[in-house]
């Protein structure tokens, strides 16, 4: 088992990577990736090699994000519940708009609607996704981290094409 700082060298830029596709906010993705080496360096003790070290951290990093995300949905249903039991009384729900580096000013409308449709898929659907097209992983990696057939990424991939597709509403002869 590499030691802590060995995997933190190696997996860095694929936790931060991973956590800016789910996040979309670079200072949220940097807390995130953070909070995810803080649980790797907690549970390292746990690991037992039944899949391979990176797919052992791309669940965890998956894990944390889809957590976040849930966590910021359910304060942006409840603002007066959540500002009730803050101890901070400026508590901020909003979600701040979406900013992702290199992406031109001209782009980021565009793209910030098509991250709202991705989100907007059930997770299962958006992990696939994200593995796939974003992280450039092989089906049967997937399938691993999500702890599924490789049968099963293929239909919720196409799944999530699907319904990607109607969400944009995209002409009959582009789909």
């Amino acid at each position: 088992m590499p030691t802590f700082l060995e995997i933190y060298e190696k997996h860095a830029d694929q936790v931060y990577n991973l956590c800016l596709q789910y996040l979309q906010q670079p200072q949220e993705a940097e807390e995130a990736a953070q909070d995810v080496f803080v649980k790797i360096h907690q549970k390292m003790a746990t690991f037992q090699g039944e899949s391979a070290l990176g797919t052992w951290i791309y669940r965890i990093c998956i894990n944390h994000c889809l957590d976040r995300i849930k966590a910021r949905k359910r304060a942006k249903r409840f603002p007066f519940l959540s500002s009730l039991f803050s101890r901070d009384k400026q508590t901020d729900v909003e979600i701040p708009d979406f900013n992702h580096p290199g992406v031109l000013l001209e782009e980021r409308e565009a793209l910030e609607l098509f991250f709202q449709k991705i989100n907007d898929l059930p997770e299962n659907q958006k992990t696939a996704l994200i593995l796939r097209y974003l992280e450039d992983l092989p089906p049967p990696e997937i399938a691993e981290i999500m702890q599924v057939s490789v049968k099963a990424v293929e239909s919720l991939l196409q799944r999530a094409k699907s319904n990607l597709e109607k969400k944009l509403n995209l002409p009959e002869g582009t789909r």
